[in-house]
């Protein structure tokens, strides 16, 4: 993932496309392992904008955010990232962003989102997907902001996804309807297996190329 290896009963894929094959995106993911190898974060971030101005952007935040990830507490790495953020003073400077902090023994996770669409879990033991809701505001607007955490564990076979918004919303769809729409399709996912996965939803779910578009799968084998 990203760099980052996973221990064996572990996986992930992820999928980047920007916005008309261009060559930036304003969507991106960084991730990192802690010291003593037990704690895999996971950051997903839609820089707000597109084409080569958000990509700049994008890349100019990834290094960033990528250096306070695993540097910091897990709690204080969305309001580190919203302080980084507003000292750029850009005019379009905003980004929603998920954080996912996984115990890679245990399975237990917590996950914090500011301003950005929910994780979807799949439970095997109901063969259910569900949201995950989580509030906090945008990074880069508000001064100070909370980012209360939905926790969990992850038993063998249970699922996250992560995505962005260009995903599931569109000037024809709007958010909820495409959430639903992820899910549906992601329940063909369960007797397929999740190998191939992120490519299979996000060719399923896209109707067009107008908007930046991520999403990211893990699993517990």
């Amino acid at each position: 993932m990203a760099g980052v290896a996973l221990p064996e009963g572990w996986s992930a894929e992820i999928v980047l496309r920007s916005a008309g094959g261009a060559s930036f995106s304003g969507d991106f993911l960084v991730a990192s392992r802690s010291a003593d190898r037990q704690l895999l974060e996971v950051a997903l971030v839609d820089v707000s904008g597109k084409g080569l101005s958000a990509g700049t952007r994008a890349l100019l935040l990834s290094g960033a955010f990528g250096g306070l990830l695993g540097s910091l507490p897990p709690a204080e790495f969305l309001p580190a990232a919203n302080a980084y953020l507003l000292r750029q003073e850009w005019p379009e400077g905003f980004a929603t962003a998920i954080h996912l902090v996984i115990d890679l023994e245990s399975g237990a996770y917590e996950i914090r989102s500011a301003g950005h669409p929910p994780a979807v879990r799949f439970t095997a033991g109901s063969s259910k997907w569900t949201t995950l809701e989580t509030t906090g505001g945008l990074l880069g607007v508000f001064e100070k902001d909370d980012y209360p955490p939905a926790s969990g564990k992850l038993q063998p076979g249970d699922a996250l996804m992560l995505y962005t918004d260009g995903l599931v919303e569109t000037p024809r769809r709007d958010l909820s309807d495409g959430i639903d729409k992820l899910q549906g399709e992601a329940e063909r996912l369960v007797a397929r297996g999740f190998r191939h996965g992120a490519r299979r939803l996000i060719d399923a779910v896209s109707d067009s190329d107008l908007d930046d578009r991520a999403l990211v799968l893990i699993w517990r084998r």
